[in-house]
């Protein structure tokens, strides 16, 4: 039950809203009212001070207090006009951008009793959240003006741009100074500041086919020619390529969706076509982090420092996805346009999770926790890999590298995905990442976020 001071404060507020007190008319003093009531005269006071505050009444010295002539609710309530409409709103063009925008990016939550086999989401049951919020509080204990403002931190926080450029070098071979680090609001926006600077309407694009759906859509909207690009048992094929083609986006270390990793020879092969034609290379790194067999594979732009190959990077893999913090790499000649494209989209990623971040990088958190999340990862995909041959022998291809956080499985049954449905098991059809006509019967399996019961209870159910 409200306090008797709140009491009187919501009724003389009421009042005086419904006009039963008008504008101007005298009200009882503290002691006057305190005595009707029965109630101590603070209780009064400090209800009437509260009113004069926020506008309701005012009070003129030596005469006594007063109903406001002008009540703030009233300034604040915009008046209402009446507009005769027409029968139907005009419609509105949109630029060939949005016209081009079909799709509706939803995440569907799985139904009580459903295995789900989405894909790309980490497992945060084992994320380190007392370290996360002790760093995020030190921050906010700090009261540092650069966590609160973004001026001149387009290209983001510099301390964190020095900790990306050190584990991009440690962990992928990497060459880059902190200078070439622009920090961006996760991969996406990283896509989208690509397609702004380098794309016009009618530029021919080299996609991945199939490839990740969140390039093919914006370069498509960006009004690019795709030219799709097969994936073979060395990664993509460079067939069909030309001195026209302004733009390549690969996925070498993990291809997207199929888990093939681009071999030596054939990332060779595509550093000198991009040299020849003068087109740009975009590098998506997405989750390089999780290989489960043998040594890191070494970044396409760690292999060629004369050709234009800009490197993207995300935390949402390894950390969580809401963090929306992704990183680019650029050329030197290209930092100052990034900077700039950067700053016209949105200032700046958030200052308190940069720094958050630098720290959560900088006094190896961030090591510790991959490598925990690397085992237990493995593992997982050692379940699925296990379940898939138990189930379904010879009659399941999965083409893909042990690493990443999901995998393409290739079934030579026909039914699997109408017993996926029927039998609550909830996986991607691989068909929408396909440019071309797709194969039946491929679907991606996600298997980060789901333990190693569930999904051999999953894989059970597609049987």
């Amino acid at each position: 039950m409200a306090s008797l001071r709140e009491q009187i404060y919501q009724e003389w507020r009421e009042g005086i809203l419904s006009g039963r007190f008008r504008p101007g008319e005298s009200i009882p003093s503290s002691r006057e009212l305190a005595q009707t009531l029965d109630v101590a005269r603070t209780t009064v006071t400090e209800a009437y001070d509260r009113l004069i505050a926020e506008g309701y009444l005012e009070t003129a010295r030596g005469s006594g207090t007063f109903v406001s002539r002008e009540l703030p609710d009233e300034v604040l309530t915009p008046q209402r006009r009446t507009i005769a409409r027409s029968a139907a709103m005009p419609t509105v063009r949109l630029s060939r951008y949005g016209a081009g925008l079909d799709y509706d990016y939803r995440r569907n939550r799985a139904p009580a009793g459903t295995i789900s086999f989405q894909h790309g989401l980490p497992d945060l049951q084992h994320f380190p959240y007392d370290i996360w919020r002790k760093l995020l509080t030190r921050r906010l204990r700090d009261r540092d003006p650069e966590a609160f403002d973004y001026t001149g931190q387009s290209s983001g926080y510099s301390l964190l741009r020095e900790e990306i450029a050190a584990y991009a070098g440690r962990i992928r071979a990497v060459s880059a100074k902190a200078e070439q680090v622009i920090v961006v609001s996760g991969s996406q926006q990283a896509l989208d500041l690509c397609a702004r600077l380098f794309l016009e309407a009618g530029n021919e694009v080299g996609l991945e086919d199939p490839g990740y759906q969140g390039a093919k859509n914006i370069f498509r909207a960006s009004g690019a020619r795709l030219r799709p690009l097969a994936i073979d048992q060395d990664g993509v094929t460079l067939a069909g390529l030309s001195k026209k083609t302004r733009l390549i986006y690969v996925t070498p270390s993990h291809q997207y969706p199929t888990g093939v990793s681009m071999s030596l020879a054939r990332r060779l092969e595509l550093i000198q076509l991009a040299k020849r034609s003068g087109s740009v290379l975009v590098e998506d790194d997405y989750s390089s982090e999780y290989r489960y067999s043998g040594p890191p594979l070494p970044s396409l732009q760690g292999l060629a420092q004369d050709t234009p190959i800009v490197y993207i990077g995300t935390f949402s893999k390894v950390m969580f996805p809401g963090l929306r913090i992704g990183y680019i790499i650029a050329p030197p000649s290209l930092v100052a346009s990034f900077a700039r494209a950067k700053w016209l989209a949105d200032r700046n990623t958030p200052m308190l999770e940069q720094m958050a971040l630098a720290d959560f990088m900088r006094e190896g958190f961030l090591d510790r926790h991959v490598r925990r999340m690397r085992k237990l990862y493995g593992a997982r995909r050692e379940a699925l890999m296990e379940a898939l041959s138990k189930h379904f022998g010879d009659s399941v291809c999965v083409p893909g590298d042990p690493a990443g956080m999901h995998l393409l499985a290739r079934f030579e049954d026909s039914d699997v995905g109408r017993r996926a449905e029927k039998n609550g098991v909830l996986m991607t059809d691989a068909a929408v990442y396909y440019l071309r006509k797709a194969p039946a019967s491929e679907f991606v399996l996600g298997f980060s976020a789901l333990g190693e019961r569930a999904i051999a209870e999953g894989v059970r159910r597609l049987r």
